[in-house]
């Protein structure tokens, strides 16, 4: 896949990249190095200070980055530049309390005074050069949860994007650069995924982090369990979404739209199987279909359009062959589910029911405005077809009923349970899944103590 900027609102190619080559990537290496040896001392007021820098300086550009982030890959404008604020955020909020969440620790007394020890403490150490292979779908927050973090940890960053946002990689490294930290502390790395392996093998590498694919997590988890070294993965999700018969249904279907189509839909963590009682499905199928109808699909440039087209040409034909196949295997198609015409890689907001455990898209992650829907007898079986996806990133849960909330956090196979409310990820709450959602959590204290060696320092008496 070339390395360039293609607007998938038209499909033009605005400009195109020559990948790094050996000898500029080694160079970077060598450079990362280099930096680590110091930049793993500094005091975390002066990690808060380019932090903080580096918030302002996004704030600043908040405009014009969101544009670079809607041409590259068709967010919608407003929504882009929403990324660019919450980024803002997190920074500001790892570097006013990384050094609280990576201090020093000491055991209870009690538990040591059959050790020997005069005193022993728990610290936390940078591990060094941690690879980040991130995707195109949030091409600024996906790289930021990462790099807040591991900058405030000491770390430093290697960031090889996905290859359609080259303009936004490239301003991230600009960002660190002009916030004052130290030249190789986070560098972009223009290259294609061919050469990831490689980097991954290199012994100065410590560490990797990968949002993306469930192939490409495979790869990079296969090299780095070769290698012996750490990595975290956030890989796809196919979010259930129950409505019981307590919800309050308006509320319920009105974020439903927003939960699906966020992102065009594009989101590891948007809600895409919508699982109904019985008692409430009708009702709610016909609130949930009206707001998908009612959605605007057009121009990502333009405040009015909810909807812009897909990433790319092959992610819309992925999409259109999962409910392709939905069809032929009996599905019924209640909005949307057909190309439209013209430039631009656009797929109507679509809404499928009948969907039985046959159908690809049943196992597999539509990631587009594609939802599917299902009826459930009772509370077990919402539960048994929430759980019937290999994926397990999140869930939403709308009852009012204490007792169903409690059961659905006990039994729900997913690292979040979002309880009338749409799920979201915060600085402040561990994010992450489990089966083939990946493993590790981004963002919180959990995230920031991934990449850090957890050591033990034992003092004699």
């Amino acid at each position: 896949m070339p390395i360039a900027t293609v607007n998938p609102a038209n499909g033009e190619t605005l400009r195109t990249y020559e990948a790094m080559g050996e000898e500029e990537t080694e160079r970077r290496l060598q450079l990362a190095e280099a930096t680590f040896r110091t930049y793993r001392t500094t005091a975390f007021e002066e990690r808060a200070r380019l932090l903080h820098r580096a918030a302002d300086l996004l704030d600043e550009d908040r405009r014009s980055i969101a544009e670079v982030m809607t041409t590259e890959m068709g967010k919608p404008l407003g929504q882009a530049r929403a990324e660019a604020a919450k980024c803002a955020k997190a920074m500001r909020w790892y570097a006013d309390r990384a050094a609280v969440l990576l201090a020093d620790e000491e055991p209870d007394p009690s538990d040591m005074k059959d050790s020997g020890a005069s005193r022993v403490l728990v610290r936390y150490r940078p591990l060094g050069l941690v690879l980040a292979v991130m995707p195109w779908n949030f091409p600024l927050w996906q790289v930021v949860r990462f790099a807040a973090p591991a900058l405030m940890a000491g770390n430093v960053g290697l960031l090889k994007h996905a290859s359609n946002v080259p303009q936004t990689a490239l301003y991230l490294e600009d960002l660190f650069h002009r916030a004052g930290f130290p030249e190789g502390c986070f560098q972009t790395l223009l290259i294609g995924s061919a050469a990831v392996d490689d980097i991954l093998r290199d012994e100065r590498v410590r560490a990797a982090t990968l949002t993306g694919s469930e192939p490409a997590g495979r790869a990079v988890a296969a090299t780095a369990g070769e290698m012996i070294k750490k990595t975290v993965l956030e890989l796809g999700g196919s979010d259930p979404f129950v409505v019981m018969p307590s919800a309050d249904l308006d509320r319920a279907a009105e974020v439903a739209v927003t939960a699906r189509v966020q992102n065009t839909g594009q989101s590891c963590i948007a809600a895409k199987r919508f699982i109904v009682h019985t008692d409430v499905y009708d009702a709610f199928t016909e609130l949930f279909t009206q707001g998908m109808r009612a959605l605007t699909t057009g121009d990502p440039m333009d405040e009015a359009t909810d909807v812009g087209p897909l990433a790319s040409e092959q992610g819309r034909k992925d999409l259109a062959e999962l409910v392709d196949d939905a069809v032929r295997s009996g599905a019924r198609v209640l909005c949307g589910g057909e190309l439209p015409e013209g430039p631009g890689w656009y797929y109507p907001p679509t809404v499928l029911a009948g969907i039985t455990r046959d159908m690809r898209v049943h196992r597999e992650e539509a990631f587009g405005p594609v939802a599917t829907l299902y009826r459930a007898a009772d509370l077990d079986e919402a539960v048994l077809i929430a759980n019937d996806s290999p994926f397990g990133l999140s869930s939403n849960v709308w009852t009012q009923d204490e007792a169903e909330v409690d059961r659905f956090a006990r039994d729900l196979e997913a690292g979040g349970v979002f309880v009338n409310g749409m799920t979201a990820s915060h600085p402040a709450l561990p994010f992450g899944g489990v089966k083939r959602s990946g493993y590790g959590r981004e963002l919180s204290g959990h995230g920031i103590r991934e990449f850090c060696n957890i050591t033990t320092v034992w003092h004699g008496a």
